[in-house]
C-alpha cells in the first residue's frame, strides 16, 4: 500500500500523479486532539479546540514541506460550486462555500476535509493544474465529477485525455446503505448504468460512491484513474467515519500542490 510516515503521520499517497504534484490523504494519527476526535483532527467545525487544529494543520502542513499560509480551503456544502485559488486563502478572509478547487499557482495548497465523502484529485499535467474535489452522494448525483472536469477544460484549455484523476479513502459499498429516496436520484441520474452502483441485498439498497464517480469520469473522457479502494467505515483505525461512528468524529484532509520550479 502506498503509505508514507514522516515526522510522526501516516499519510496515503497516489503514485498515479507525476512528480511535479504534493499529495497526501492524511489518516487520523500524530495528532494532538483528544477523543473523540482523535488524534489529527483537521476540521475546526466539528467541536474540537481550535488550537488543537491549527497545531493538526501545521504538521501535517510541515509533513509535505508546505507553509500553512499557503493554504486554500472551502467550507463544503454538498454542491458543484467552484473556487478558482489563484492565490493562498487570507487567514483573515471568510471561507468560501464550494466543494471543488483548482489552481495553477504553486504557491497554493489545496486543502479539504473528509469523513466518509469521496475526495477526488485531479491533475493535468500539461497544462499544470490541480484541482479537489468532495463527493459525497449529493455531489456525486449533481454530478460533481463532470463538473470538475468540464471546468478544466472551459478555464484552463485542459483535454480529457491528459487529465489523471484519483479517488480518495471513502465509504464503500459494502457500508452504505441508503434510503429509496436515494436511490431513485441515482437510477434517474444513472439510468442503464445505475446497476453497477446500486446493490441490493435483504431488502436493503448499497451505493457504490466509488464506481458512481469513475463512471462520471469515464463518460467526461478521462481515462488515467486510480481508485484508493480503501473504505473509511472499515479502518477506523486510520479514517474518520461519519457513519460508522455516528457523527462524533473528526475530519481527515487530503492536501494538494505543486512543486515550485
Amino acid at each position: 500500500m502506498p503509505f508514507q510516515n514522516k515526522n510522526g503521520l501516516r499519510f496515503y499517497q497516489f503514485d498515479i500523479f507525476s512528480e511535479t504534484v504534493i499529495n497526501a490523504v492524511f489518516t487520523r494519527d500524530g495528532g494532538v486532539s483528544p477523543a473523540p476526535w482523535n488524534s489529527l483532527n483537521l476540521s475546526i467545525s466539528v467541536g474540537d479546540d481550535p488550537a488543537h487544529v491549527t497545531e493538526n494543520r501545521t504538521r501535517a502542513f510541515d509533513a509535505l514541506g508546505r507553509n500553512l499560509a499557503s493554504l486554500h480551503d472551502a467550507h463544503l456544502v454538498h454542491g458543484v460550486d467552484i473556487i478558482y485559488a489563484d492565490t493562498p486563502r487570507p487567514a483573515n478572509q471568510p471561507i468560501q462555500k464550494a466543494d471543488i478547487l483548482f489552481t495553477d499557482n504553486p504557491e497554493v495548497s489545496l486543502f479539504m476535509r473528509y469523513a466518509d465523502c469521496v475526495p477526488l484529485l485531479f491533475h493535468d499535467p500539461k497544462q499544470n493544474v490541480i484541482g479537489l474535489a468532495h463527493a459525497g452522494w449529493m455531489g456525486t448525483v449533481k454530478g460533481v465529477a463532470e463538473v470538475a472536469i468540464k471546468a478544466m477544460l472551459e478555464k484552463y484549455n485542459c483535454k480529457p485525455e491528459d487529465i489523471v484523476a484519483g479517488i480518495g479513502p471513502s465509504i464503500s459499498i459494502d457500508h452504505y446503505e441508503v434510503g429509496e429516496d436515494v436511490a431513485s436520484q441515482f437510477r434517474e441520474k444513472y439510468a442503464d448504468d445505475a446497476e453497477k452502483v446500486l446493490q441490493n441485498h435483504d431488502g436493503k439498497t448499497y451505493l457504490d460512491l466509488w464506481r458512481a464517480n469513475v463512471i462520471q469520469l469515464q463518460k467526461s473522457g478521462v481515462e488515467h484513474i486510480q481508485v484508493s479502494g480503501l473504505c473509511t467505515a472499515c479502518h477506523l483505525g486510520d479514517w474518520f467515519s461519519h457513519r460508522a461512528e455516528k457523527g462524533k468524529t473528526g475530519r481527515f484532509g487530503v492536501l494538494m500542490a505543486l512543486k515550485k520550479a
